[in-house]
């Protein structure tokens, strides 16, 4: 959590207004009433100097008022339930007195006393913690303090600022009580123990009293030890943004390799917990499992698809099987060495039309494919390898949300682009003028020409097998939203959302439809590490290859870097320090050994990086203004996804061609759409894109809605269209060489932000607009 998104307690009350404490029996429940409310804003509690803050936590020890997993669904009744057993041993006090304290006295059960944690939401707002509320009162006849903790096993809405509760704590104490030890003071004591969404998450994960007992002692004496929890929660580098690139240290003239060094010097002792982090802790062994197996599937398949674009753009000499060792072998030294091994790394389209255009260039200078490559992908590694050294990564600090999320949708764009031109290619195909021109049959006859060789069927089927794969993944991806089955089954079925909709639609295709032939994906034979012959290039062809490299080093600095920065966000709370310097130099390294092999190159890759973060991640809902949204409490911080999926990546050579040839192109290019689409969550340049067709009543309460004109929210965005269409415009031109100057147009969306935008828009609205990531809402 960052300074910005700190945490605080605010205690509430509410007061019906009433000339006496009877006023409820005669009040019709028809009858509007009135509440008059406060709020105020508390410190948290101290652990280190406030010695009462323990002493309250011995004295729940002593009682042991803990209820688990309860089912009541009300409010009054689970207060009931908690207060009758918080006064067995007070014959003085009723359980209808401590109701009366507890409850405003009107028709309507709401609590009169409350501490609940605060923050401000990314949008400006104040955002309650809905998961949990202490209720605190004051009884004459009450002899001591009682405290109660009721865990709910489901989330219950139970009112204003509580419609996610799993939490409740009830507090009453003696009115008499001194104010050290008063009703306010103790709850909060227990407020500051819950208020942090990791240690909730734990306690959410204890199985018995004895075990959240011991977690409860364990979360104080780690309060009582140096406030450790609180400086770990408020420690910027746990969750570090583009700016810790300006540090003292590269200031002071950046000597080559310093960052890179300073990078080893900060993860290097925290390599044994990358390991045990992915092994240890209630869940993490089935996020592991999950994370591992949708890795597996949202890795491979793009590799076949890509190895087939390739194949068909060199004409086999980058085939399937190729893209599948690189992927195998980039992804494996990643995950072994980089300094943030949630990133993952992928060959992509912009990479493909890049090879593409290599390609063309080797045969204009009459030289072969293989070396020309080769030496494009060094020279690229070199430039690559300088920036790491140099610390280029600091201009990266000048990336903003608005370029993240440019190039977000960008790559999102082409993700559908190459499904639907592989789509429509089906079609011309199979049912377009020239289907049946090959085609020769006795007497001329035209319906038998276009029976023989245009077949709709072909067609057709690539269609139904493309947005199946789009409609069953997104229902499924989207089912941790729905109100069926419980949230364990909810996530469970939105983790495998990826390979269940794969499997079904690929049996669909092979079997059920079997009386359709689809084509399948051949695969090369022959050794696959031959170095390639540098020494057949020309001096021309070499110094043309430097040129291609210096240009792709540019898309490797602009991807990777950006991939990093959305990983590294604020709103993932990651614990441990980034490595920007660090990832770019083995970035630089694996690249270069590929292109030795003439394998396909690989970068950080959007949205499978977050998408990995995500599937590591332990989450809490949320509710504004009758949103749904969700944060995140905590990641498994570990390589051991990464390094699993892959290895079965290269196991996966031993089922070329067949079973994976049965994984058709419709499938794939679905895969491509599904990718496209929930890349789109949480992206705030798509989320102002639609507010164009959206009525303005149904605006969401997102904080520029609240903070900047609309004229000034539309103009924003238009600047970001016009940017985007141009990034477009050259990554997706019929000209291929256009790709060359591509990278470089990305660099400059930089300036643009920065120097060109504030001449339109006032700095102050592009602040608000341009906010960093906090959160998910």
């Amino acid at each position: 959590m960052t300074d910005g998104q700190r945490e605080s307690l605010a205690f509430s009350t509410y007061t019906l207004d009433s000339e006496d404490d009877d006023a409820s029996d005669r009040i019709s429940k028809d009858e509007i009433t009135l509440m008059f409310a406060t709020h105020e804003k508390i410190p948290k509690k101290d652990f280190r100097h406030e010695y009462e803050a323990s002493r309250d936590v011995d004295s729940f020890f002593s009682m042991v008022s803990l209820d688990l997993d309860i089912t009541e669904t009300s409010l009054f009744g689970i207060v009931v339930r908690m207060v009758e057993g918080l006064l067995r041993e007070e014959p003085d006090c009723s359980p209808e007195e401590a109701l009366s304290a507890l409850f405003t006295h009107d028709s309507v059960h709401h609590f009169n006393r409350t501490v609940q944690g605060t923050s401000q939401t990314e949008y400006g707002s104040v955002d309650y913690d809905q998961s949990w509320i202490c209720a605190f009162a004051s009884m004459k006849n009450l002899k001591k303090r009682q405290v109660s903790i009721a865990r709910l096993k489901h989330p219950r809405n139970l009112g204003e600022t509580s419609q996610e509760i799993r939490f409740i704590i009830i507090v009453l104490a003696p009115s008499e009580e001194k104010t050290t030890r008063s009703a306010l003071e103790t709850a909060r004591t227990f407020a500051t123990l819950l208020h942090e969404p990791e240690i909730r998450q734990e306690f959410l994960d204890c199985r018995d009293k004895v075990e959240f007992m011991n977690l409860l002692r364990l979360v104080e004496l780690k309060y009582c030890k140096d406030g450790e929890i609180e400086e770990c929660a408020a420690d910027t580098g746990s969750s570090e943004s583009l700016a810790s690139f300006e540090k003292p240290e590269d200031r002071q003239g950046c000597p080559i390799g310093k960052g890179v060094w300073n990078d080893i010097k900060r993860r290097a002792p925290l390599y044994f917990s990358d390991f045990k982090d992915g092994l240890v802790g209630r869940h993490t062994l089935h996020k592991l499992i999950s994370a591992t197996v949708f890795l597996y599937f949202a890795c491979l398949l793009p590799s076949i698809a890509f190895g087939t674009l390739n194949s068909r753009n060199t004409h086999g000499m980058i085939d399937v099987r190729k893209v599948i060792v690189s992927q195998t072998l980039g992804g494996l030294i990643y995950a072994l060495f980089s300094g943030q091994p949630l990133i993952i790394l992928q060959t992509t389209a912009p990479l493909a039309l890049y090879t593409q255009i290599i390609y063309e260039i080797a045969h204009s200078l009459h030289v072969d494919f293989l070396p020309m490559f080769g030496c494009v992908g060094l020279w690229s590694s070199g430039f690559v390898l300088l920036y790491a050294l140099v610390g280029a990564n600091r201009i990266m600090k000048y990336t903003t949300r608005c370029v993240e999320e440019i190039f977000s949708l960008f790559i999102a764009i082409t993700k559908v682009a190459a499904a639907l031109e592989s789509l429509i290619h089906d079609f011309q195909e199979n049912i377009g003028p020239d289907c049946g021109h090959n085609v020769t049959t006795s007497e001329g006859e035209g319906y038998g020409e276009a029976a023989a060789g245009c077949q709709l069927d072909k067609a057709l089927l690539h269609l139904l097998l493309l947005l199946g794969t789009v409609a069953l993944g997104m229902m499924l991806y989207n089912s941790i939203h729905s109100p069926y089955l419980d949230a364990s089954k909810r996530e469970l079925l939105a983790d495998y959302s990826l390979p269940v909709s794969v499997i079904f639609n690929s049996f669909m295709g092979v079997y059920v439809f079997s009386m359709v032939s689809l084509k399948r994906f051949d695969v090369q034979t022959g050794p696959l590490f031959v170095p390639v012959e540098l020494g057949s290039l020309t001096s021309t062809a070499v110094v043309t290859a430097m040129g291609l490299g210096f240009c792709l080093s540019l898309l490797f600095f602009m991807d990777q870097n950006i991939t990093a920065a959305i990983v590294n966000s604020p709103a993932n709370k990651l614990k441990k320090s980034s490595a920007y310097n660090l990832d770019l130099l083995v970035i630089g390294i694996i690249n270069g050994i590929l292109s030795v092999f003439g394998f396909p190159w690989l970068h950080g890759t959007l949205p499978h990086s977050p998408l990995h973060v995500r599937t590591l991640a332990d989450v809490e809902d949320r509710v504004d203004q009758g949103r749904l949204y969700s944060i995140v409490v905590r990641v498994r911080e570990t390589r051991l996804a990464a390094i699993l999926s892959h290895t079965l990546i290269g196991l996966s050579l031993l089922l070329l061609p067949s079973p994976l040839n049965y994984i058709t192109q419709p499938v794939l290019n679905g895969l491509f759409i599904f990718f496209a689409l929930i890349s789109f969550s949480g992206n705030q340049f798509y989320e102002r894109l639609v507010l164009l067709m959206t009525e303005q009543s149904a605006y969401p309460p997102n904080h520029y809605i609240r903070r900047v004109p609309l004229a000034q929210i539309h103009l924003f965005t238009f600047c970001q269209v016009l940017q985007l269409a141009v990034l477009c415009g050259l990554g997706l031109s019929a000209m291929p060489y256009l790709e060359m100057i591509f990278p470089i147009v990305l660099l400059l969306l930089l300036p643009i932000r920065h120097k060109l935008m504030p001449l339109l828009i006032d700095p102050k609205y592009i602040r608000a607009l341009d906010a960093a990531h906090t959160d998910n809402h």
